[in-house]
């Protein structure tokens, strides 16, 4: 499946009345942009996320590709849109990898040998070759992680959504996943609270927060402006700190490494 857009329109969602979790938020993200949101917790990221394949509801418009998100077209957006939950456990309930990678597949009505075709294609691609077999509770973070996402990559979707993919991983998993991310061809949208992740593999960012845009723009360039960070709760002053101690001398001078 080719790679789509996605267009967001004053999109609001509350889950009690007077408590809004999402206010106007409107987005556009190009087909094969690779997409990043940061905002502090609670500023209704993975909220925002859940309206993609409309698992929530809420009231303006979203549009995959021409295809818009409502009761009535379900189906054709959820073959679209493929969600990796933050929690790769949510993902993975079948006995072994090779069936949590193939029921998707299979839900579609693809043929047997399709499906074969597609589970071998998304471990491969998710460095998971041998571990068809295994069951998923054997798996370490990391693979588990991975094997959630060819649970994705093999309904071949036009956007993919990540939910905190870098969270509770350690600093080698996490270039990993950019890695893995960069290399991917489709469309895509991460949300995350980890900055330097986003920077690493996004073309472009929003800053969400209390459940409305604040910015958008390359990652380098709101990274970049201190105060727009501290003021939508994502101070980096301690990471900068830390980053000179590292690898500056007293001002200037490189260390060498």
């Amino acid at each position: 499946m080719r790679a789509e857009g996605v267009r967001i329109q004053n999109l609001c969602f509350s889950y009690t009345p007077g408590k809004p979790v999402l206010r106007e938020v409107s987005l556009d993200i190009q087909p094969n942009e690779k997409f990043g949101i940061i905002g502090p917790s609670g500023a209704g990221k993975s909220t925002l996320l859940l309206h993609l394949n409309g698992i929530l509801s809420g009231g303006g418009t979203i549009h995959i590709g021409e295809t818009p998100v409502s009761p009535e077209t379900l189906a054709p957006v959820r073959e679209k849109v493929g969600l990796v939950f933050q929690n790769p456990d949510d993902q993975l309930f079948n006995p072994t990898v090779e069936d949590d990678v193939a029921f998707g597949p299979l839900n579609f009505g693809l043929s047997p040998e399709k499906v074969r075709e597609r589970v071998k294609t998304a471990l491969a691609d998710m460095n998971l070759t041998g571990l068809e077999k295994s069951a998923p509770h054997h798996l370490s973070l990391g693979e588990r992680k991975r094997a959630a996402l060819a649970t994705v990559l093999a309904m071949r979707p036009a956007v993919i959504a990540f939910d905190e993919p870098f969270s509770n991983l350690d600093p080698a998993m996490v270039a990993q996943l950019v890695n893995l991310i960069k290399a991917l061809e489709t469309t895509l949208v991460v949300i995350s609270q980890s900055i330097f992740p986003l920077i690493a593999c996004c073309d472009r960012m929003a800053i969400l927060n209390e459940g409305r845009i604040a910015a958008v723009g390359s990652p380098k360039a709101l990274a970049g402006n201190a105060e727009l960070m501290r003021e939508n709760g994502l101070d980096l002053s301690l990471y900068r700190g830390v980053c000179e101690g590292l690898f500056f001398k007293m001002g200037s001078d490189q260390v060498k490494l």
